[in-house]
């Protein structure tokens, strides 16, 4: 427990110091639905579902926050009012991919959070407006066998999506 803590006190250190910039930047450009007629619509990816769940049901809900996707599909009241937050394990991952290249040929901003495996093109984050790096691309703790356990992303990138929420706030109140 020890060198899990250690470890995630590491990467939340890194989100909070190395992404500032991209939250800063995910934060005005979801804001911009909050403030004007828009909505925030949210997609994760696999276990990243949580992240929406708390950002929807949570106790610090994100404002104007609704799913992206109904039943499975595309919600078809989508405009250029609103904006994307999308969740992935990884900037590789296939299906954030093509949802966000969809959702750029409709138009739309994008701000989405995984964590970047380098050298894979394509990448999310070359299509999305703003990409906010999660950091955990393996597991933290070494196992006698030399193998490793524990691989946590839903904690940073939930400790990620909050740092978002808490500069969104920030904006918000220079607004009241």
């Amino acid at each position: 427990m020890k060198i899990f803590a250690t470890q995630m006190i590491g990467y939340l250190k890194k989100i909070a110091e190395e992404e500032e910039m991209a939250l800063e930047d995910g934060a005005r450009l979801l804001a911009q639905a909050i403030v004007g007629d828009g909505r925030i619509l949210l997609h994760g990816f696999h276990e990243m579902e949580a992240v929406v769940i708390e950002a929807l049901y949570g106790h610090d809900k994100l404002p104007k926050a609704v799913r992206l996707m109904e039943n499975g599909h595309l919600r078809n009241d989508i405009d250029e009012t609103d904006r994307i937050l999308l969740i992935a394990r990884f900037s590789n991952d296939q299906d954030a991919i093509r949802l966000a290249e969809r959702l750029k040929e409709q138009g739309l901003e994008i701000a989405a959070i995984s964590a970047v495996v380098k050298d894979e093109q394509p990448s999310l984050v070359d299509v999305v407006d703003v990409h906010i790096d999660s950091k955990l691309l393996k597991p933290i703790i070494p196992k006698d066998d030399g193998s490793r356990i524990g691989m946590p992303t839903v904690i940073t990138a939930s400790f990620a999506y909050y740092c978002l929420l808490l500069t969104i706030y920030d904006i918000l109140e220079e607004y009241e």
